[in-house]
């Protein structure tokens, strides 16, 4: 009986799955400017932070080209996504079925829901560097390709049930959890950062801190085994981090619930806090600490208050993540509740956190999900903007009653054919990728949708 009751509460957690968001369920922008800073103040950043470090980029180029990138994709989430999200009032997923049909979303939802998993699955990694430090859990090296023991699987599971549980509850109770939290976390980087550069020799009124940060934290050099990165590195990885969320369309399930198109503009609290002061921060305790788990990072620079905010900041970017893949996986398995997907999703992403590389390739990994999610976000620009415009029916597989626009699949297919050539065979690398990704999908599925639809016609 308490079984069927838990689950009767469960399945009332609806999050418009469906159809459009209803106006009493809008959200402020409290909540906006709580998630973005949850989800970008966040395990990722510890993590993205160090490898900048590796890969030997200078200290001009991560501030000046973390600086552009950070502004360009703020300009992307308030002027191209928000602005549809509050439109339409739809997920992601439905959007997209109206336009390309049951089966194409279908394969495009296993896909991104996957992609999720994966990235919500290091953020829990991540979190259990730091859970495992009290119980001296033996933790795996980030070169580790398999779980190195029974106390880290314990770890691990433990902290993908907490994550699983708090996607479960839906994003107004994630917005209230990341609302509390991202304050704090900010604080805790900022600390433990300013903790680490006496460490480093960096004085006290930071007049030396440029030079020193030349010559110890952002030399211009890459590590043993890590690829050289540039300003251009810089720029379009800060840009692209988050491609699937916003010229990918993603945050469309999250951004559908803001009031204003210009809540789009709260981004900058997470790109700005995180993915700039949280990056430089990361970068500065990595160059003073003497290893590579975050959670050992953390600790060693101010103790305890860094090993938890090291565990919180993973929840917070793997909860709304866990999220959007349950929601992608809802429109797989529609006869699914969503709490029942979630928990799903939550058992594939826990499963894939026990492997430990999947956090050392986390920017090759950050850099192909956006990749391979982008391109379906200028299909939908392009079907809200142009369609129209250009003489041909919008929501086309909806119209018609059809389940595969092949307009919309030739495009997608197409476009991740020709990146996986250009970084194979021509070695441009998946960093410079997305943009004209996109800007192609743009330009492709209008014009294969005039064939198609005057075919479909005949």
């Amino acid at each position: 009986m308490k079984v069927r009751t838990i689950s009767k509460k469960l399945d009332a957690l609806y999050e418009f799955d469906r159809e459009p968001v209803s106006k009493n369920a809008l959200q402020g922008i409290g909540n906006f400017l709580g998630n973005f800073a949850g989800e970008h103040v966040a395990g990722t950043e510890f993590v993205i932070g160090m490898l900048f470090v590796a890969h030997g980029v200078s200290v001009t180029d991560m501030f000046v080209g973390g600086l552009i990138g950070n502004v360009l994709a703020v300009l992307s989430w308030a002027l191209i996504t928000t602005p549809i999200a509050v439109k339409a009032r739809l997920s992601l997923y439905w959007q997209l079925k109206k336009i390309c049909g049951p089966i194409l979303v279908f394969i495009y939802n296993i896909v991104n829901a996957l992609m999720f998993c994966f990235l919500a699955g290091a953020m829990v990694a991540v979190s259990a560097t730091a859970v495992g430090i009290p119980f001296n859990v033996e933790m795996p090296a980030l070169n580790d390709l398999y779980p190195s023991s029974l106390g880290w699987v314990i770890t691990v599971f433990a902290v993908g049930t907490i994550i699983t549980s708090f996607a479960i509850l839906g994003f107004e109770k994630l917005a209230r959890f990341a609302k509390v939290a991202a304050p704090w976390m900010f604080f805790i980087f900022l600390a433990a950062a300013i903790a680490s550069l006496s460490k480093l020799g960096i004085q006290t009124d930071l007049s030396n801190f440029w030079d020193v940060a030349g010559e110890k934290i952002w030399t211009g050099k890459a590590l043993p085994g890590q690829s050289q990165f540039t300003i251009w590195h810089v720029i379009f990885f800060t840009w692209f981090a988050n491609a699937a969320m916003h010229l990918g369309m993603s945050d469309l399930s999250i951004m559908r619930y803001a009031k204003k198109w210009q809540y789009g503009f709260a981004s900058a609290v997470g790109m700005f806090l995180g993915h700039y002061v949280a990056w430089i921060s990361s970068g500065i305790l990595y160059a003073a600490a003497t290893s590579d788990a975050p959670g050992e990072v953390a600790f060693q620079a101010i103790g305890i208050a860094g090993a938890l905010c090291v565990i919180i900041a993973g929840w917070t970017t793997a909860n709304p993540t866990l999220y959007r893949a349950g929601l992608a996986l809802q429109v797989a398995s529609p006869n699914w509740k969503r709490w029942k997907v979630t928990l799903f999703a939550g058992l594939i992403t826990t499963v894939a956190a026990l492997f430990p590389a999947l956090v050392m390739k986390l920017m090759d990994f950050v850099a192909l999900y956006g990749l391979v999610l982008i391109p379906m976000g200028g299909v939908i620009f392009a079907d809200f903007y142009l369609m129209d415009k250009l003489g041909l029916k919008n929501y086309y597989a909806e119209r018609q009653g059809i389940n595969f626009n092949w307009a919309a699949g030739i495009t997608w297919f197409l476009l991740l054919i020709v990146a996986l050539i250009m970084n194979m065979f021509v070695g441009v690398e998946l960093y410079f990728l997305p943009l004209p990704a996109w800007i192609l999908s743009i330009v492709l599925f209008p014009l294969f949708s005039k064939f198609y639809q005057k075919k479909m016609a005949l």
